[in-house]
């Protein structure tokens, strides 16, 4: 298994400029798919404050962020920021529960620059060297197939963040990979990402209530986590180079809800 550690600025800068609108279509039809699972699992409503489109794509660097809210969902963000037709395009689909279970949240991202990367990881919302429970329901039954994944897959290379807090943002089980933009690889992926969402899904509906006293901690602690992992994205500089710093500080808000009108789960 092959490592890369680099920064994204880096890798794009050291390639050559590729329209890779095809490979971006096919991972934005990706999420739509996996959208439309949460989309048929839960009640959601578009928070009026989300930015919307910007930018002037398809004549230059653009995007699209919506950000949704319901009664078991505090947050959900889909979106795209970059310039396909110069080489570069990031996307997202992260749903954060809101504080009734403990489920782990659902964090996907794809990233062609201009290979393939993509990252997809249930992130805890405990302890998990504290609450050995929760570490063997939610992450020992994903052990093996992530240990397959890597042993099977050669031509994915491991991404290693340069950034420390991104690296100790990862559970043990996330995948986070780059692979030749070719549409087998890509066929991978989709696999990999319809196969956890499933899994996600079915801890949702089987999940206990958490006691209500013990919800506004939760639902604090879940604000921290994604408020501190927007802002700390290195991606974000790619945000700056686009649109500048102005316009990023109002996207990064649209990904935790710093702008947000609807009010989160009771």
């Amino acid at each position: 298994m092959n490592e890369t550690l680099q920064h994204v600025e880096q890798m794009l800068d050291e390639s050559p400029v590729v329209d890779v609108t095809e490979t971006f279509e096919r991972m934005r039809d990706l999420l739509a798919e996996l959208k439309a699972k949460i989309d048929a699992r839960f009640e959601l409503s578009l928070d009026p404050a989300s930015p919307g489109a910007y930018g002037s794509r398809p004549d230059g660097p653009g995007g699209r962020l919506d950000a949704y809210t319901g009664p078991e969902v505090d947050w959900m963000v889909h979106s795209w920021l970059g310039d396909p037709t110069a080489g570069f395009a990031n996307l997202h689909l992260t749903v954060w529960l809101g504080p009734h279970i403990r489920v782990p949240h659902l964090g996907i991202a794809l990233l062609v620059w201009p290979e393939g990367w993509f990252y997809q990881d249930f992130l805890p919302r405990a302890g998990l060297t504290r609450d050995a429970g929760y570490f063997d329901r939610y992450y020992t039954p994903s052990e093996a197939g992530w240990l397959a994944f890597r042993e099977s897959n050669p031509d994915f290379t491991w991404f290693t963040s340069r950034a420390a807090f991104i690296r100790a943002s990862l559970s043990p089980t996330a995948f986070c990979y780059s692979f030749p933009r070719e549409p087998a690889h890509l066929d991978t992926v989709r696999g990999v990402l319809h196969e956890r969402v499933d899994r996600w899904l079915t801890w949702v509906d089987e999940a206990e209530p958490v006691p209500v006293q013990e919800r506004p901690a939760l639902a604090a602690a879940d604000l921290a986590t994604r408020r501190n992992i927007a802002e700390r994205d290195p991606a974000n500089v790619m945000g700056v180079r686009y649109f500048g710093e102005r316009e990023t500080e109002r996207l990064v808000r649209g990904l935790w809800g710093g702008d947000r009108t609807l009010p989160g789960p009771a």
